[in-house]
């Protein structure tokens, strides 16, 4: 590996979020990790919202919060549903 590869993981941000519903209740979890360690995991539970927002929601908190961290030069957001990346770029659909 190149010392610039090496670089610009290390200087990386992965972001994972995850939604799931019962009895109304959406539950959004998101673990931000840099350079493989895991620096913040967030719960959200949201009353009458989609899984779709609520994810949505997530990562733009983590986006946040990982643009505040110190010699950010990529930010990487792992997803488990095709359907919510469609509308990540897309902020005419969605508020988040």
């Amino acid at each position: 590996m190149c010392f610039s590869c090496f670089d610009l993981i290390s200087k990386s941000v992965a972001i994972i979020p995850d939604a799931s519903i019962k009895n109304n209740i959406t539950t959004s979890i998101s673990h931000v990790y840099v350079f493989l360690n895991l620096v913040k995991k967030t719960i959200y539970h949201i009353v009458n919202i989609t899984t779709t927002e609520a994810e949505l929601f997530t990562i733009r908190c983590n986006i946040d919060q990982a643009i505040q961290i110190l010699d950010v030069a990529c930010i990487i957001v792992v997803m488990d549903s095709i359907h919510t990346v469609h509308y990540i770029f897309d902020s005419s659909i969605h508020l988040y």
